[in-house]
């Protein structure tokens, strides 16, 4: 990688179109290995580009158009577990793993669902139950189910853009950022437990925040008694037949940034979405996976920031339940990474970019658009 790539600007343009797929050569990581034998893929390859759609705007957008205007890197689209579509572009061939961000929580989330079966961890049970670190933070009164749904009542801002405040001493604290000179940023685990409870109860209302996340990597180390990345491996990427090794950024004690710090190939990421798709392939729980797609409660959504992308939807474990006809759920990660599943069409799309801004709601509109258009084409 360049020099020119840094603790400070990786994650911004046009850095970041280097750094993506590098992130192992600037944050220390924890590798998630594959078992060799590759799950494989048939191919049957159908022409997109030239998919056409109406966007949130009444526009008519041409699918090709708008990949090169979301600043795509990899985009892969399987349809009946075939692959129909698969695109590399902007110095990323899809041989290193591409940062996934915000989809490693669905990641999370699926890997909490085999312990849940388990009888490893309870969701009903409270966080300070395994943590009792946390006791006198945010989460000394909540349960695991809020943190699954992002229902936990936290004073913490997702302020992405945040130079100074919180965020940033939370960047700092996972490795992402540089230290200010002179201090120790501590750890992931130092922070979570700082973290202040918010006026309302929790469970009441839907609020992003990553920090959960990070919570629920921690939790399952403690219920499991293994670390992150070896019952991930040991859990879902070996028995999955994934073609590569995946890896998460740790912090200074290696904790995992199972929040965001997941880096994987797109064509595994999408045999991952296959396998939830078909209801987790006896590897996650079908109950598990139904209840991701069916399950929890709209009230707390309809409150939450959220509730314009998806006027239908609600957040289960990790993951985003669209409310279309279709049944389609997804992963979304900032910069543009997504995870959409289809169970009705049978399609399962990754798109991986290097979006310059964190988070643009207008391509997100366009992009949910874009999906459907796909699901409904390909055959």
């Amino acid at each position: 990688m360049e020099s020119t790539v840094t603790l400070a600007n990786w994650r911004t343009a046009p850095y970041s179109t280097q750094s993506f797929h590098r992130v192992d050569e600037i944050i220390p990581v924890s590798f998630i290995h594959a078992s060799g034998r590759t799950c494989g893929l048939s191919t049957d390859p159908q022409a997109i580009d030239a998919i056409v759609f109406e966007d949130q705007h009444g526009q008519e957008r041409q699918l090709a158009e708008v990949l090169g205007s979301t600043a795509t890197r990899g985009l892969v689209v399987l349809r009946g577990g075939r692959v129909v579509a698969e695109r590399y572009l902007n110095g990323y061939d899809g041989a290193r793993p591409h940062i996934l961000f915000s989809v490693s929580k669905s990641l999370a989330g699926a890997l909490t669902g085999i312990l849940v079966d388990q009888g490893r961890l309870d969701p009903d049970s409270p966080v300070a139950r395994y943590i009792p670190e946390v006791s006198h933070s945010a989460y000394g009164d909540c349960t695991v189910r809020h943190v699954l749904d992002m229902t936990v009542s936290s004073s913490f801002t997702e302020a992405y853009l945040d130079k100074r405040g919180e965020f940033a001493s939370y960047r700092r604290a996972m490795l992402w950022n540089p230290a200010e000179p002179g201090e120790d940023p501590g750890t992931l685990h130092d922070f979570l437990a700082s973290l202040s409870p918010a006026p309302e109860p929790h469970g009441t209302v839907f609020r992003y925040l990553s920090p959960n996340s990070d919570l629920l990597g921690w939790l399952v180390e403690r219920a499991s008694g293994q670390d992150f990345t070896s019952l991930f491996s040991d859990m879902i990427w070996k028995p999955m037949g994934a073609e590569a090794r995946a890896y998460v950024t740790v912090d200074a004690i290696g904790s995992p940034r199972s929040a965001g710090g997941i880096c994987a190939l797109p064509r595994d990421l999408a045999r991952f979405g296959e396998m939830m798709r078909l209801g987790g392939r006896e590897i996650v729980p079908e109950w598990w996976v139904q209840d991701i797609r069916s399950g929890g409660d709209s009230e707390p959504w309809r409150k939450g920031d959220f509730y314009q992308m998806l006027p239908t939807g609600r957040y289960r474990s990790q993951w985003y339940q669209t409310g279309s006809t279709s049944g389609a759920f997804c992963a979304i990660g900032i910069h543009g990474q997504w995870l959409w599943v289809d169970p009705h069409k049978e399609v399962v799309i990754v798109k991986v970019s290097a979006q310059e801004e964190p988070v643009d709601e207008d391509i997100d509109f366009t992009l949910i658009r874009a999906f459907e258009a796909i699901a409904e084409a390909v055959q």
